[in-house]
């Protein structure tokens, strides 16, 4: 990894590397002009309050405004916190960036009344509505995806009361957020070097992918120790957001807290349950990799510490910028000319920053507004990770540019379920094409090994982190009481169940429940899992050229949100409802098993 010895300021680096935000705002007096327009918009679509079931005019005019407005705040909104990415210390663009995001509560408020006064027109009145005014049609998908929510949307004033006690159902998470991020402090431990340093969250992964097993085992025990001083507290945080889950689905009618989570993206609740039973079956594959990790690393024990330890040494890969783009192009050429067209567009053209500034924001991101061409922040740092990021990243970005050059605004938004599906993609067909085209024997294992733990961490950690929220959660419905001790046993259960007998159990793997935020955005983490599936068995396609499987992923690419995800993907390829997909997917994973087996024989 190539390490600069001082951290460039902003001015410092090539405009050649930086992205060309100019492309949505010339200048700042620009973006005040915009931001006075969408002021005056919002106090005009507050005249609809109260009367947009009235007419269908009014309701037409009201939707054509709030787009309108939505359209102009995210030009608005993309641009200040982009140009605050830049350098964090620069307080004029995070002055700008934070009254964009005061304007942004008051849209959200100023325009609540908007999905309660569309549901409260009548399915008759709707039909008439439709009848008069034929513009209206194009957008009754809009209005029937806010209207299939009837169901369980209350009365004006149990709304209100609900809305009124949303804070404390955020509070559970908002106390771990507290908890986690600023009160709780672990113990000193020693590098590689031997040097004691602090233990933080930040460092406990570069401890546990260390070479030297001491490092690894005291960073664990360390960790794991704090958690478990504070075991009966976390455990009455995660209980009581489960139990806030359970309080709104009940008032609102649903079956379950897990069918009032995955409503509104329309995902059937098979999806969820497909999913566990497809890994179920499909342990054994998960048993074998654990099994040539414990040989590879030449232990008579794995424990969990020994997880992220890298089964192959001593690779040293450094790759440039200018060979990673050429690379990436080179892997994603699978995807047609105008794909690649368009990344050299993105290369050339300010759609992507580079490297490192002193006071840029850390990690990797794609990003934009439908006014722009798509944005990518990078860190870029000369490491096989830092290609594979670009290239992932990359496909986000060109989701978002065929949507929005393919999509009315308000279809252009792809949900999140969705979401890494493009992403992860990229980095198939990068990772086949790099395997396919390396020769040499410890840096294609390496490749294996980086490959093998994609699916480790995605398809077989989510899919655990997915079983352990379903069945914290039938456990409160049914009445009973989320304890440390039982959250512990729950855990420990599906944790020696998903990695098998050539991993040691201990005392202190039982508290990963107490560290994992998304527990407390319930019902998420199986999206990981499900979208990382879909663009292994979409990848697959493409890569052994089946007949329309390009053109089919690229018409998903444009499809934006145009359609529900599940009808999304089954049109690409790929029936989320059913357990093909994901086994399509262990399929591949299969291979890689056995190719990285056959090497070490």
């Amino acid at each position: 990894m190539k390490i600069q010895a001082s951290n460039p300021k902003r001015e410092e680096i090539k405009d050649e590397f930086k992205w060309k935000l100019e492309h949505i705002y010339e200048s700042v007096e620009l973006w005040e002009e915009d931001f006075k327009k969408v002021k005056n918009m919002v106090n005009k679509l507050s005249e609809y309050n109260d009367r947009i079931a009235e007419s269908s005019d009014n309701l037409l005019e009201s939707i054509k405004l709030s787009a309108n407005m939505s359209r102009l705040f995210e030009k608005l909104h993309v641009y200040a916190h982009m140009k605050s990415h830049e350098n964090t210390a620069n307080s004029f663009y995070q002055s700008l960036a934070d009254r964009a995001d005061a304007l942004g509560i008051e849209l959200e408020a100023k325009s609540s009344f908007m999905m309660p006064e569309i549901i409260s027109i009548s399915d008759d009145d709707m039909e008439k509505f439709y009848k008069e005014n034929n513009e209206l049609g194009f957008y009754k998908r809009y209005l029937d995806e806010i209207r299939r929510m009837k169901p369980y949307v209350l009365s004006k004033n149990e709304e209100e009361i609900l809305a009124m006690a949303g804070e404390l159902a955020q509070a559970p998470g908002n106390i771990f957020d507290m908890y986690n991020n600023a009160d709780i402090k672990f113990p000193m431990v020693k590098n590689d070097d031997g040097k004691e340093i602090e233990l933080t969250k930040g460092r406990y992964m570069a401890l546990v992918e260390s070479s030297n097993r001491e490092v690894r085992k005291n960073a664990y025990t360390a960790l794991y120790s704090t958690y478990k001083n504070h075991r009966n507290t976390l455990a009455a945080m995660l209980n009581a957001n489960v139990k806030a889950n359970i309080f709104n689905a009940k008032v609102r009618k649903y079956k379950s807290a897990r069918e009032a989570a995955m409503f509104p993206d329309n995902v059937p609740i098979e999806v969820y349950d497909n999913l566990i039973d497809t890994i179920h079956n499909k342990m054994h594959l998960m048993y074998r990799y654990m099994a040539l990790r414990k040989k590879l690393l030449g232990l008579d024990e794995l424990q969990m510490y020994d997880i992220y330890a890298p089964m192959v040494k001593d690779v040293n890969i450094e790759i440039p910028y200018a060979e990673a783009k050429d690379t990436v192009k080179k892997g994603l050429s699978l995807l047609g000319e105008e794909y690649v067209n368009l990344l050299d567009e993105a290369y050339e053209n300010g759609w992507i920053d580079v490297y490192e500034n002193q006071g840029k924001i850390s990690g990797a991101y794609s990003w934009g507004c439908y006014d722009s061409h798509p944005y990518v922040l990078m860190n870029y740092n000369d490491t096989l990770d830092s290609m594979f990021t670009l290239a992932h990243e990359l496909g986000h970005a060109m989701h978002s540019y065929y949507s929005d050059k393919n999509q009315d605004y308000v279809y252009s938004q792809y949900k999140i379920f969705v979401a890494e599906v493009a992403s992860t993609t990229n980095e198939a067909l990068l990772m086949d094409y790099m395997l396919k085209n390396t020769q040499d024997k410890k840096l294609k294992m390496y490749l294996l090994n980086h490959y093998l733990e994609q699916f480790r961490a995605t398809v077989y950690r989510q899919t655990m982190f997915a079983e352990f929220e379903k069945v914290i959660h039938e456990k409160v419905e049914s009445g009973e009481s989320l304890t440390a001790d039982l959250l512990s046993e729950i855990y420990a259960n599906l944790n020696k169940q998903y990695y098998g007998p050539d991993v040691e159990m201990d005392e202190y793997i039982e508290m990963e429940w107490a560290r994992i935020p998304h527990f407390y955005s319930s019902f998420y983490v199986y999206k990981y899992a499900t979208g990382f599936s879909a663009a292994i068995a979409l990848s697959s396609k493409i890569i052994n050229q089946e007949e329309g499987a390009r053109s089919r992923y690229l018409e998903f690419l444009k499809s934006g949100g145009a359609d529900y995800p599940i009808e999304l993907l089954r049109k690409a390829g790929v029936d989320m409802t059913t357990p093909e997909p994901i086994e399509k997917a262990l399929m591949v994973f299969e291979n890689l098993l056995n190719e990285m087996e056959n090497m070490v024989q």
